[in-house]
């Protein structure tokens, strides 16, 4: 997990998702240093184990272990927003395939790096695909919720979420941005980059 504080004061806790996309979450905090990455199990354990407000030490610094930057928290464009009940309807049509095309080594590569979202601004000028890893993601991290702040799991009903509730699309040079209310998932704009060896 990588702590990093943010410039409005609140604390950003970054981690890679199974997905290969990141997640993030603001917090309230402080850290020093301003950015580190540590063991989340260890800071898990810590932060039960502490009262609020009484510092916690993270445990060894694993800053080998993050490899690349983080993204850029600035120079993001509103796409559109989505209903939260129809990413959470995505997520379980997305399970049910996968439980029916997977294997014993989990969903199918393809489903998951399946744009099934397409969101585009009004005035046309901006469109986002949005995969499956990300739509898994935002969902398997608990950022949306119930409007009672209740987690939804595979079996709530999606009538619990307020069918206001917004996700909203940015874009970016490089990212593409879904913010729920409990988190942010970020996933790279362009996936298919690759380099040849001669």
């Amino acid at each position: 997990m990588r702590v990093a504080s943010r410039p409005d004061g609140l604390l950003a806790l970054w981690t890679h998702t199974g997905f290969e996309v990141l997640a993030t979450r603001a917090v309230t905090g402080r850290v020093a240093p301003a950015d580190l990455v540590c063991d989340a199990t260890t800071l898990y354990t810590a932060l039960s184990a502490s009262a609020p407000g009484e510092p916690v030490d993270p445990g060894f610094s694993l800053d080998s272990a993050w490899r690349g930057a983080l993204p850029t928290t600035v120079g993001y464009r509103h796409v559109d927003d989505v209903p939260a009940r129809s990413i959470v309807e995505l997520a379980r049509e997305g399970a049910r395939v996968a439980r029916e095309q997977g294997s014993a080594h989990g969903p199918a590569t393809g489903l998951l790096d399946q744009d099934v979202l397409e969101v585009g601004s009004e005035d046309g000028t901006l469109t986002a695909g949005v995969t499956m890893r990300s739509v898994f993601a935002l969902t398997a991290m608990g950022f949306i919720r119930d409007r009672d702040g209740r987690a939804v799991t595979e079996t709530s009903p999606t009538e619990l979420i307020d069918e206001a509730e917004p996700v909203r699309i940015r874009l970016s040079a490089a990212w593409i941005r879904i913010d729920a209310r409990f988190g942010s998932i970020y996933q790279r704009r362009h996936r298919d980059l690759a380099v040849t060896v001669l």
